[in-house]
């Protein structure tokens, strides 16, 4: 108990002699209410020690412990701690989480009750253990029994359990250590490595929080697709602290955040009033302000606006298509069938753009983006073959865009961009790089093959969220 008492010298920053529990006294009853009681009938026997009372039921601990600890000059003029707890809070203290488990089952023998016990005897012994070696690595090995199989526990640099949902990540074991560690998170250490904060932590894992002052929380943490926050109490605590910001930051912040996802899909001619609705928000500046604040995700806008791009304004007859993977009606024009159809390959539209058909002589209608800088020459020259069309309601066709990356060289840079076109299991049809040696940057081309906007959206702010990538757009010719 020696370390013991050292440990909490230099957690609390306190000498020897404020140290009030080197002899204590555990007193268990077996109601609440007795413990309130008993704290009388102490304070009435002996002198209480001020600022030395904690009331753990009332404010119980992260990790659920539950009990009053009171500080007294005892006999002989001797410190004296005492700690007052029901019978079930003590074996809560004693076995943990898992305890509540053991009383639940006491009523259908002891044969459960019993293995519970074994169980818990034993990962007690392998806490123990890691207090004495300091070997994360070995806990994680032996942590593998029934009972925390949704569960992670991971450790602390100064031996803490800190105990997490499966799939947690560094980010989530900041904020659940400390809300202001997580807001200043700026890295992560397990077990002595630096490991990116969507990293999912493991059974035993030694996990260090790196902190900056300067550091405040990011709006790219609430996106669900990148991974960085599995908890809900960790986004909870990032969405409350974009809310406390000034509503004229969060609305530049929204602003902004949508205009790059815009341009970055090629997107122009939207109706943001439209949209804002859509995401129930009463004005374009309240849909600013709440994707600023994290309470809508770009990712949402982005689904509201190819709904209402894909809605057509009045009943539409079939228009025939072709084209590369053709399947159902995806094109549709009001009053007019059987006409033949392609996509256009100077902007190459997707579900979810506003599009246009322009009559060829001999392709029948060529579907552009209403956008695209060729249809607008074609319209200035020909503006009565410029016909009104919308998506139709085909589903599974795949569509070829063309989309440019700009980044820094580095190996393996190719490899963990098409990894990425694999994990959405999206076809790549061409790639074209060009390597600059003298600034050691690369530029890449490539056409691939997607269902529809709203795809094209998650995998460029994947591919962005890359090590040495600058920047990464949707193109048109």
């Amino acid at each position: 108990h020696i370390y013991s008492i050292w440990r909490k010298m230099q957690r609390k920053g306190i000498g020897f002699s404020q140290v009030y529990d080197i002899r204590a006294l555990r007193i268990l009853v077996p109601e609440v209410r007795d413990c309130y009681a008993t704290l009388g009938l102490v304070h009435g026997l002996w002198r209480n020690i001020p600022n030395e009372f904690d009331d753990y039921i009332a404010n119980p601990k992260e990790n659920g412990y539950r009990s009053l600890h009171t500080a007294v000059i005892g006999p002989e003029g001797k410190v004296l701690e005492v700690q007052i707890r029901t019978q079930q809070m003590h074996q809560e203290a004693e076995l943990g989480v898992c305890a509540h488990w053991r009383y639940k089952g006491s009523d259908s023998g002891g044969g459960m009750a019993s293995t519970y016990e074994e169980k818990l005897a034993w990962l007690r012994q392998v806490l123990d253990w890691h207090e004495e070696t300091g070997d994360a690595r070995g806990v994680a090995e032996q942590f593998s029994f029934d009972v925390a199989q949704d569960r992670v526990y991971a450790f602390t640099p100064d031996g803490d359990v800190v105990n997490l949902a499966h799939g947690a990540t560094p980010l989530d074991f900041a904020y659940h250590v400390h809300t202001e560690i997580g807001h200043r998170c700026r890295g992560a250490k397990v077990n002595g490595s630096i490991v990116p904060l969507t990293y999912p932590l493991n059974m035993g894992d030694r996990v260090e929080i790196l902190t900056s002052k300067e550091a405040m929380p990011r709006r790219d943490w609430l996106q669900a697709g990148l991974g960085y926050l599995r908890t809900s109490r960790a986004r909870a605590k990032v969405q409350h602290w974009f809310r406390s910001q000034a509503r004229e930051d969060n609305i530049a912040a929204g602003r902004n955040l949508l205009d790059k996802e815009f341009k970055r899909l090629a997107l122009t001619s939207v109706d943001y009033q439209r949209i804002a609705k859509k995401v129930q928000c009463n004005s374009v500046e309240d849909m600013y302000a709440a994707v600023g604040a994290g309470d809508v995700s770009s990712l949402q806008v982005m689904n509201a606006a190819q709904a209402l791009l894909q809605n057509a304004p009045e009943p539409q007859l079939r228009l025939a298509q072709s084209g590369v993977a053709s399947s159902g009606d995806r094109v549709q024009v009001s009053g007019v069938g059987n006409l033949l159809t392609h996509m256009a390959g100077c902007c190459k539209p997707l579900p979810g753009d506003l599009i246009s058909g322009f009559v060829t002589k001999n392709r029948g209608v060529s579907v552009h983006r209403s956008d695209c800088k060729r249809l607008m020459n074609l319209q200035q020259n020909s503006a009565e073959r410029v016909i009104d069309v919308s998506w139709g309601e085909s589903l599974g066709d795949s569509y070829e865009v063309d989309v440019a990356i700009e980044a820094y060289d580095r190996q393996g840079l190719l490899r963990d961009i098409t990894s990425q076109f694999a994990n959405a299991r999206l076809n790549v049809l061409s790639i074209n790089t060009y390597t600059n040696r003298h600034n050691n940057t690369a530029t890449m081309r490539l056409r691939v093959e997607v269902p529809d906007l709203g795809s094209l959206s998650k995998l460029l702010e994947r591919i962005e969220r890359l090590k040495n990538v600058v920047s990464v757009s949707r193109v048109s010719d």
